[in-house]
């Protein structure tokens, strides 16, 4: 039987604080170092086999060798993606229940979401005349928690405006922190769920009647692979997992603009009336810009690739920031330019922000097509629709902190409609 080849190894014996320090440049520093696209590290009290690349990802979502139970950390459901979701299941009932996200993705459906996003972004724009002073990554969660609950069948009073939008940022903002701040994402979730579960439970007795396809209305009745309702608990976890990530796109609502004021020669492609060239632009911020550094699964069976051994049981981690910023992939990658993608296709392998292959049967967010009509509908906004003075600013962002924010946020001044 032909032998393993020696895996490389990272010599410390734990690298977990070193993760933490380094943040989305963590596992990228080890693979130049190492001078691999793979290797291993001992990170949060086990073995971990480390990945990137656009081949290494083609692996890390065969379902045949990669599974996800038991692999995403207690603290991130705790907070990020809710117990028993449909990021923690595999075979056959990942692929049910995905289906049924998928459901809400239709052509029409997301047609259906932009006409209220627009909707919602023209009410926002009267308001944007009236401030002295506009912060763009908060009237982004404000206006796509309004948009997320709409869309999805929540019913949301204004007075639980701000106690729900405070309470969703925390599931995003606080999966990685210790301490009180991690107390407080778990509480927010908490809370969260038990007023989606009510809905439920007021769909279910029939004293709420949500559209036809919303999330509300899908998941409230949605069996699972045993022919069996969803608890309340779980039904709760599934729309908020349609509400939290369009929330979360108020990070990148906050880097397009960034881009936008860091790289005006782009401005004349953004005012065509090709929305390809929106299309690209977000397509490069979504690459470049930082939102999920890594994904994790175990390895379902024992078996080899490019002649290392991949023992059952083994957690893995996939790198995206790294992937993203691959310069085997991407030509000169830390350089912000929208029209790379003439000559350098998207697989589904190489351009993995919110993970990679197929959305039925691998892992890849369900949403992806949500935030990027989301950000499209958006940046025609910022360049299109609006004019607006840029004050004096720190605009830089950390690759340590995760997730990344702009350190101002993005402020503007002087916000006005367009004729």
């Amino acid at each position: 039987m032909q032998e393993s080849r020696p895996m490389p190894k990272l010599e410390r014996k734990n690298q977990t604080a070193s993760m933490i320090r380094e943040g989305y440049q963590f596992l990228g520093n080890r693979r130049r170092g190492l001078q691999s696209n793979i290797f291993e590290a001992h990170i949060l009290g086990e073995k971990v086999i480390c990945l990137s690349g656009e081949q290494a990802a083609a692996l890390f979502y065969d379902t045949e060798k990669f599974i996800r139970k038991g692999a995403m950390p207690k603290r991130f459901q705790e907070t990020l993606t809710g117990e028993g979701g449909v990021q923690s299941l595999d075979g056959v009932a990942h692929r049910h229940r995905k289906e049924a996200f998928m459901s809400l993705m239709s052509a029409e459906k997301i047609n259906q979401l932009k006409e209220m996003l627009k909707d919602q972004w023209e009410r926002k724009l009267n308001d944007f005349e009236k401030q002295q002073e506009v912060n763009v990554y908060s009237e982004a969660q404000e206006l796509l928690l309004r948009l997320a609950c709409q869309w999805a069948g929540v019913p949301l009073k204004e007075k639980e405006v701000q106690e729900k939008k405070e309470a969703i940022i925390q599931l995003f903002e606080s999966p990685v922190t210790l301490g009180y701040k991690q107390w407080k994402a778990k509480k927010a979730r908490q809370e969260l769920e038990t007023w989606i579960g009510g809905l439920i439970k007021s769909v279910r007795k029939g004293d709420l009647i949500p559209f036809e396809g919303t999330a509300m209305k899908v998941f409230a009745f949605h069996r699972d692979e045993q022919d069996e309702l969803l608890n309340e608990k779980i039904a709760a976890v599934e729309v908020l997992n349609i509400i939290r990530p369009i929330v979360a796109i108020s990070i990148y609502i906050a880097f397009e603009v960034h881009a936008m004021i860091q790289h005006p020669e782009h401005q004349k492609r953004l005012a065509s009336e090709d929305e390809k060239d929106l299309q690209d632009f977000v397509q490069e911020v979504r690459r470049l810009y930082p939102f999920f550094p890594f994904n994790a699964a175990r390895v379902k069976e024992d078996f080899k690739w490019e002649g290392y051994a991949f023992k059952k049981g083994t957690l893995t981690m996939l790198d995206f920031y790294g992937t993203n910023h691959d310069p085997t992939i991407w030509n000169n990658p830390e350089v912000f330019d929208p029209t790379r993608f003439k000559d350098e296709p998207i697989t589904p392998y190489n351009l993995i922000p919110q993970g990679g292959g197929e959305f039925i049967l691998n892992h890849r967010c369900a949403g992806e097509w949500v935030t990027i009509e989301v950000m499209k509908v958006s940046l025609d906004y910022f360049a299109n629709r609006m004019t607006f003075d840029v004050p004096k600013q720190d605009l830089s962002y950390s690759l340590v902190n995760i997730p990344s924010i702009p350190k101002s946020k993005i402020i503007l001044k002087n916000v006005r409609r367009k004729d």
